[in-house]
């Protein structure tokens, strides 16, 4: 199947799916003289306020590089996901969709994810968008006093007093990499009420605001290795691995790896399939 038939297939099995009724057309016969099933392309195009034959041009993939507010429109009209939402772009534009579909998209995950870190030796945890913590394991937990996980771990490394008793050489190890991570976030999610406060009391804290100024781009953690005092264990080294739970875009899960000893290790070699 090429890209332009699994476009159509997308997007004709979705728009069927929809009632013209429900947008107050009247249901009309097809060709054979039966009912026709869901929205007709024309329709769509009204209900969109688009110019006659524009939806007609991206369900048979003859609309080059369709601007992305109008695959919006399309997504949102027929109700996908934002699995569906990314394989709209790449069908249609050879390319990732510029962020969420929804604004709610990447503050919920599963709830098997709690079984997962629970199922894990290493300290591991989970995070919306807004890095509020959703999920985490005991190991995590003990990182803090009395096994209390803060409410969001973004703020917690940034402002919290604490974190930098924990997070060893804060200032030239952890926030020079967090705060840029904030940056590219808000850039992403730039109406996120918990990031823009997160971003307002950085601005104003005399360690974080001249750093949070000067950071420089920085997306993802994954495969780093940075000091820690764990509380427990004693002074130590955590790899960072980061992934992505594929129906909460902006969610993260992060495993931290740990290993006692003054001495960096470095990066591991990477796995490739052999």
């Amino acid at each position: 199947m090429t890209h332009k038939m699994a476009l159509q297939a997308l997007l004709k099995g979705r728009r069927e799916r929809i009632d013209p009724e429900s947008h107050g057309f009247v249901r009309t016969p097809n060709r054979q003289g039966r009912r026709a099933r869901g929205l007709s392309q024309s329709q769509v195009d009204r209900i969109l306020n688009r110019a006659s034959g524009v939806y007609h041009r991206l369900e048979t993939g003859t609309y080059t590089n369709p601007p992305h507010d109008l695959l919006a429109d399309v997504a949102k009209l027929f109700r996908l996901d934002e699995q569906e939402w990314v394989s709209l772009c790449r069908y249609a534009r050879a390319s990732d969709p510029p962020g969420p579909l929804y604004p709610r998209s990447g503050k919920e995950v599963p709830g098997a994810w709690q079984d997962a870190v629970d199922g894990m030796s290493h300290m591991a945890y989970v995070t919306d968008c807004s890095w509020e913590l959703l999920a985490h394991n005991a190991p995590f937990a003990n990182l803090f006093p009395h096994g209390e996980a803060p409410t969001n771990t973004l703020r917690w490394m940034l402002l919290d007093h604490s974190a930098r008793d924990v997070l060893a050489d804060w200032d030239t190890a952890w926030a020079p990499f967090v705060l840029p991570q904030l940056r590219t976030a808000l850039a992403a999610r730039p109406q996120d009420e918990v990031l823009r406060a997160i971003e307002a009391d950085v601005l104003v804290d005399p360690d974080t605001g001249p750093l949070y100024e000067q950071c420089v781009a920085y997306i993802h953690p994954d495969g780093d290795e940075r000091p820690l005092q764990h509380p427990e264990l004693g002074r130590g080294w955590v790899t960072m691995c980061a992934a992505q739970p594929m129906s909460a875009p902006g969610a993260r899960i992060i495993v931290l790896v740990y290993r006692p000893g003054a001495e960096q290790a470095g990066r591991l070699p990477a796995l490739r399939a052999v």
